[in-house]
This record gives C-alpha cells, sequence and structure tokens, in this order.
C-alpha cells in the first residue's frame, strides 16, 4: 500500500462530512494537467505506514467522519480492500477518487460495502479522452463501464472534469452532457497551474467561458455546477 500522504482535516473533500485524506501513490493515466504529478510514477515513495494511518484514525475516532481515498489512482493498490475494511470497522464513511478505468475493482468494493461516495473523474469527451488522460490506446469502454456502473445509483457519486483552456472545448461537453444524462451529480472544476502539475504551461478559463461550457451541459445533466471558480 503506497500511502504517499495525509491531509488530516478537510471540509471540501468529502461533501457533508469533516473527513481526512490519504493520497496513494501509482496511476495509469498522465493527464498533462495533474496536479498531484508526484504520485503518478512507480517510484513514488510511501510516507506512512498503513499501521500508522490506521492508528491516526483511530484516535480521530468521534472528531472525523469520513477518510478520503485519492491518489494517483487508488484502485491499483492490491491491498486497497483489505484497507478499507479496516478503516470501516473503525467506523468512517469511505470517499473514493477515482478515473474509473477499472469498474471491476469499483464494483467489487460497492458491492461489499467499502465505499459510501464516489468521485469518479471525467476527463473530457470521449473522442477527447486520449489526449486528456495522457494514455495513448486507452480502452474508453473501461472508463463507460465505472459510468454507467454508478448511474445505476448503488453508492452516491459525482462526476467532475477540470476544464483546461488547450484540452477543452465546448464538443467535450456536449458529449459529456449526452453520455452522463441524468440524475447525475456534475462539477466543472476549473485548471489552476502549480508547480506540482506534470506539463505545466496550461491556461484557465474565465468564469463566463466556464459558464458557457455549463450551460452545454445543464440541459442533460441538471445536476450540474460551477466548483471552487471564484466570482
Amino acid at each position: 500500500m503506497k500511502l504517499c500522504g495525509l491531509q488530516k482535516t478537510t471540509l471540501l473533500d468529502y461533501p457533508g462530512h469533516v473527513a481526512a485524506t490519504v493520497f496513494l501513490g501509482g496511476c495509469n493515466f498522465r493527464c498533462p494537467f495533474c496536479h498531484n504529478s508526484g504520485l503518478i510514477g512507480s517510484d513514488a515513495k510511501p510516507l506512512f505506514t498503513e499501521d500508522e494511518i490506521l492508528g491516526f484514525l483511530q484516535k480521530r475516532k468521534g472528531i472525523l467522519e469520513g477518510l478520503c481515498v485519492t491518489g494517483g489512482e487508488p484502485t491499483l493498490q492490491e491491498d486497497l480492500e483489505a484497507f478499507l475494511k479496516k478503516a470501516k470497522d473503525l467506523g468512517y464513511l469511505i470517499k473514493l477518487d477515482t478515473n474509473g478505468y477499472r469498474p471491476e475493482v469499483l464494483k467489487n468494493l460497492v458491492f461489499k460495502g467499502l465505499i459510501d461516495y464516489v468521485a469518479m473523474d471525467i476527463k473530457g469527451g470521449r473522442s477527447n479522452y486520449e489526449k486528456a488522460s495522457g494514455f495513448c490506446g486507452i480502452r474508453i469502454e473501461q472508463v463507460e463501464k465505472s459510468a454507467e456502473f454508478l448511474m445505476e445509483g448503488h453508492v452516491p457519486w459525482e462526476f467532475r472534469t477540470t476544464v483546461v483552456k488547450g484540452i477543452h472545448g465546448k464538443e467535450d461537453f456536449m458529449d459529456i452532457g449526452k453520455w452522463l444524462k441524468g440524475p447525475s451529480l456534475y462539477f466543472l472544476q476549473n485548471y489552476v497551474e502549480s508547480e506540482e502539475v506534470l506539463c505545466p504551461g496550461y491556461e484557465s478559463f474565465s468564469k463566463s467561458e466556464l459558464e458557457g461550457f455549463l450551460g452545454i451541459v445543464k440541459p442533460w445533466i441538471p445536476n450540474s455546477a460551477l466548483r471552487g471558480v471564484d466570482s
């Protein structure tokens, strides 16, 4: 288990709950706008042992309600199921962040009752996924299977897209709207440049441009909104 980071308290990562966030190393995508680029490669070094994280969670019982598990891509970890079970046994609600490329892992964790909320990244319109994910030869049907599974409503979920000038355009959101149409929660998040970005040099859209993209998806996904966008 590559436990590469810990945020001890967050009021934002798990909607409606006070939570901690653990960051797992390793990812099968190479999104050029990734802001956790230090967690992507196989050389990402663990900073905590499982016992240290579980000990922290034991001490914070009654203060924290949830645990957010993010990355990297958590579903790549072979011992993820065992770790989540231990966190659940401590009484924690679990939120999983995923790129959706391992639908069978996602289904298994949900059906075993080890996940209470899923946030799945939608990298772009399906025809633009290879560029947005940095994954040459991506099998988009893997992502589609995860999205379809979540939309069946087995567990609360949200979809979200980090919107990047130079990667995304209105065609992406026309496809996303048709693809994810229905009662899903869907958030558009603006790209923010930082030192941790995998491929620096991209730009953010203006709020009015983001509102234009939001207007494209709203007819298909009524529960869509901008997130973390300054007024």
